[in-house]
């Protein structure tokens, strides 16, 4: 009964979010340059991952269940560049960049934010059979867009670990991928046009959110924001997506999932304990840091956790959720704030009512603080987390044809 009970709820743990807690203070170093200086975005390298003429590209899309139009060809590429790390430190990331085959030689560009992985090799630069992002990612080029995808952090060909829905650096990687694939264009005789269009899904609606606030604030030079569309992201760390995993309005084989991912991936940054114990309940407490590094998938590390948040969560751990202090508050008011500005361009937010990995409220408690006419919610209905990915990106797409067509 355990192990029947402990995969059905796998089955809800498809895509993103977190929660928080802890103790300690850090201060993370800042970014020692800003996007585009330095060598912050340059291309060390790139690999053509699909050069594809446009019916060649309509077969692949049909192929993976996209009923979008294919106006050209598409040349993808996986390029690993020059970034940052959480505490500023020179590294490297992966991501895709595909530029569509069309005359243009200005380009609007989409970034295209991805939902929660754990393995390495699942990054949209990488997989293009049993994920769907890369997918995604070339739909936006088969209408006439450039379109990227940063792998984030640690994932795809980048090295270390994944800080898990960390806003700072999921904004840096877009930010640097978006310079390199400035760089990939220029090489083409091509140019990328300011004003980006953003659009996420799940952990990339925060990150989608996230970018979208940075490049409207003018933090990415030579860059600034078209419009915004992302799709059922936890943009309520505190308010909302916590709670909700400690209360069952989160499924709880995701809650277990995103808390173990969550407070693993951002103890280092922010030291929220000194050893696991303090946080995770034995059994897991001595084996839960070595399940969160790349090589495993989200099947083989669910089957290694508890069935419930009580049974993986020490009682300290547990209020401090509910109650983060010291470098708990930190860690989750860093990542927090993404809705916490006002827009001077369209944004779109979708999400689902019946979604039990990341609640409608989420998106409810982002509309408020955007509280402007520019932002609306698109209420997707009574779907759950994964078809709300399904049957909002094609409709992304549409709204971005109509808020700034491909050029």
């Amino acid at each position: 009964m355990f192990r029947t009970r402990r995969f059905a709820m796998v089955g809800a743990l498809i895509l993103l979010c977190g929660a928080g807690a802890c103790a300690g203070e850090t201060k993370p170093g800042a970014a020692p340059t800003t996007p585009g200086q330095g060598e912050r975005g340059t291309v060390v390298s790139t690999t053509p991952v699909a050069q594809w003429t446009a019916e060649e590209t309509s077969a692949y899309l049909t192929k993976g269940n996209f009923d979008t139009p294919v106006r050209n060809g598409v040349d993808a590429y996986r390029v690993n560049y020059r970034t940052i790390t959480a505490k500023g430190e020179p590294t490297t990331a992966s991501g895709l960049v595909v530029l569509p085959r069309t005359e243009s030689p200005r380009l609007r560009t989409v970034s295209f934010e991805h939902g929660t992985l754990v393995l390495k090799s699942d990054a949209p630069s990488v997989n293009n059979q049993s994920r769907p992002d890369q997918a995604r990612t070339i739909m936006f080029a088969a209408a006439g867009y450039a379109a990227i995808a940063p792998d984030y952090l640690g994932l795809g060909d980048g090295p270390g670990d994944h800080p898990y829905t960390h806003a700072p650096t999921e904004v840096s990687a877009s930010a640097d991928l978006l310079f390199a694939a400035k760089g990939i264009a220029s090489q083409q005789h091509r140019e990328l046009e300011r004003d980006v269009l953003v659009t996420g899904f799940s952990q990339g609606g925060h990150a989608a959110m996230a970018f979208g606030k940075a490049l409207q604030a003018d933090e990415v030079p030579g860059f600034g924001l078209a419009a915004v569309a992302p799709v059922s992201g936890p943009y309520a760390l505190r308010d909302v997506e916590t709670p909700a995993g400690l209360d069952g309005r989160v499924a709880p084989g995701p809650a277990v999932f995103y808390f173990a991912y969550w407070l693993t991936a951002m103890n280092r940054i922010y030291h929220l304990y000194d050893n696991p114990a303090e946080a995770f309940r034995e059994p897991y407490a001595g084996r839960i840091e070595g399940l969160f590094d790349g090589t495993r998938n989200e099947l083989t590390i669910a089957t290694q956790l508890p069935i419930t948040p009580d049974l993986l969560l020490t009682p300290r751990f547990i209020e401090w959720a509910k109650n983060p202090t010291g470098a708990g508050l930190k860690a989750i008011t860093d990542s927090d704030s993404t809705c916490d500005w006002t827009p001077r361009v369209p944004v779109q937010l979708y999400a689902a009512t019946a979604d039990r990995n990341v609640p409608f409220a989420n998106a409810e408690h982002c509309l408020r603080d955007l509280n402007n006419d520019k932002a609306t919610l698109q209420n997707l209905g009574d779907i759950d987390h994964t078809n709300s990915a399904r049957v909002a990106m094609p409709q992304v797409l549409a709204w971005f044809q109509q808020q700034v067509p491909a050029s």
